[in-house]
């Protein structure tokens, strides 16, 4: 039976979509259903992106399934951008054997942004105050009830300049262009689709439909004939609550709240 699913998908084209912000709940879905690709043999993934980044660490852990996948399965992988697929969009989207993006897509801004709170004013005003008792002096770097010092400064900044590199030297690998190259575009201004095929960013322009054919081509595939299995996540507890097109609202909201403090490969 079990042998008979497998043969059902090998000809078919698996298909995943990554919306919104890049987080652990993302990470978790996106590496389930790589892992669900790969047992079920199917011969080629189409990858849709439409997302403006997200927390370095679940990025990083879906490129490397994504690479894992084209090496251990020789899955064709091609990566669809969508409205946006900027930042930890773009790192993931590299993963891919080939790119194809819209040509008013946005896309780019590679780079690393940490974000911190001062609300030391306003806690002033209404007569709050904190008492902090720390094991060293930079274990609550980033406090929202005060001003960052210069050495924290120059701590965070190695810290966000080796984030920053590990990104180049990935877009570097994953586009076969050299560091330097990336570096030169790298400074997180963002392109249109247009801009990033001439930068070498993405393979075509096209819409998702032409990354289906070309997907269904690099596995030898019938593009007419061949229909794609979109493997959809499943339905939140939220979901069943929130009034329709609010779930998105209400992830992003809890995206800032998860991820105050940490580095981000993200466009705003």
């Amino acid at each position: 039976m079990f042998g008979f699913l497998k043969r059902k998908f090998r000809k078919k084209i698996a298909r995943i979509e990554i919306t919104g912000a890049i987080g652990a709940s993302t990470r978790t879905r996106v590496l389930e259903a790589l892992e669900f690709v790969e047992e079920q043999k199917f011969p080629a993934l189409l990858l849709r992106i439409d997302s403006p980044g997200g927390t370095v660490g679940d990025s990083q852990e879906i490129y490397a399934a994504l690479k894992r996948l084209r090496e251990k399965s020789k899955t064709k992988v091609v990566a669809s951008f969508g409205n946006i697929s900027a930042s930890g969009g773009v790192y993931i989207g590299v993963g891919a054997d080939y790119i194809v993006s819209n040509p008013g897509t946005i896309t780019g801004s590679i780079g690393v942004i940490l974000r911190g709170n001062n609300i030391e004013k306003l806690l002033d005003k209404i007569g709050v105050s904190f008492k902090v008792i720390k094991s060293g002096t930079y274990k609550d770097i980033l406090s929202f009830d005060r001003e960052i010092t210069t050495e924290e400064r120059a701590i965070l900044q190695s810290l966000i300049d080796s984030s920053y590199h590990q990104f180049v030297e990935t877009v570097a690998e994953g586009r076969k262009l050299s560091p330097a190259t990336v570096r030169s575009f790298a400074d997180g201004r963002v392109f249109t689709g247009e801009q990033a095929l001439e930068l070498g960013l993405v393979d075509r322009l096209g819409t998702e439909e032409d990354a289906r054919i070309w997907a269904s081509e690099l596995a030898g595939l019938d593009p007419k004939n061949t229909k794609v299995f979109t493997i959809k996540p499943p339905k939140t507890f939220a979901s069943k609550f929130l009034p329709s097109g609010s779930e998105m609202a209400f992830s992003r909201l809890q995206f800032e709240a998860e991820t105050s403090g940490m580095p981000l490969w993200m466009w705003q």
